[in-house]
């Protein structure tokens, strides 16, 4: 915990003079998209208050959105958890991603596309596999299917699928052994990417599809494994 609310008192300058629940639901929905509070994590009013700098009802608020969010969960009399998912919420999260990852694909006008957003994240997998660092392999497999999102040009979508890829992360932090898991589809969003770059959108939904199905079929598999263990 100590190490996580030191990365936290990093984001305070991001609050400026404009604090508000919705900026400190913005910094803490981010902290659990990377990982950085696993599911089950009791999540202390005053330690993470005194870290931003911010107000216990300031805190409150942004608690509250971000249970909305379903990425927290009050717990009368003993306080606020990250929360832990079940299969289904897995199932429910991948069902949105294919809705919505591949109609954005297919929704691309002529190309070329503005892909420097995706690039970037193979970009960033590729150091990441160079490293050692499987987590930061999964984080940059979330930047690049958040960044195909960003292709469709809507805040709307963009803001629902934040939320959605926040999620996604509390699955994977039931995954044992993450190099496992991440590093096939590291080859794959460079498939999806040369599709784009070729300016076949046909194509590269096709491979999107296909790779969230797998994917879906992964990661289910090893949650059931793992939340069935005594």
């Amino acid at each position: 915990m100590a190490e996580q609310l030191g990365g936290l008192a990093d984001d305070r300058a991001l609050l400026g003079r404009t604090s508000t629940a919705e900026r400190v639901s913005d910094i803490l929905r981010s902290r659990i998209a990377e990982g950085f509070f696993p599911p089950g994590t009791r999540l202390s009013e005053d330690s993470i208050g005194g870290a931003l700098g911010v107000s216990r009802n300031t805190l409150r608020e942004a608690f509250r959105l971000l249970t909305h969010e379903r990425l927290l969960v009050h717990e009368l009399n003993r306080g606020v958890f990250v929360r832990v998912l079940t299969v289904e919420d897995v199932e429910d999260i991948y069902r949105t991603r294919r809705l919505v990852e591949c109609a954005v694909v297919r929704g691309l006008g002529e190309p070329p596309y503005p892909l420097d957003g995706p690039a970037q994240a193979v970009a960033e997998g590729r150091r990441a596999v160079r490293e050692g660092d499987w987590k930061g392999l999964g984080t940059a497999n979330i930047h690049f299917h958040r960044e195909l999102v960003s292709l469709a040009g809507s805040a709307r979508t963009d803001e629902l699928m934040r939320s959605v890829f926040a999620e996604l992360r509390l699955a994977f932090h039931v995954v044992d052994d993450p190099h496992r898991l991440h590093e096939p589809y590291l080859a794959r969003n460079r498939e999806i990417l040369g599709a784009l770059e070729a300016g076949d959108k046909g194509e590269a939904e096709k491979l999107l599809a296909v790779y969230l199905d797998d994917s879906l079929e992964r990661v289910v598999e090893v949650y059931r494994r793992r939340v069935s263990a005594p």
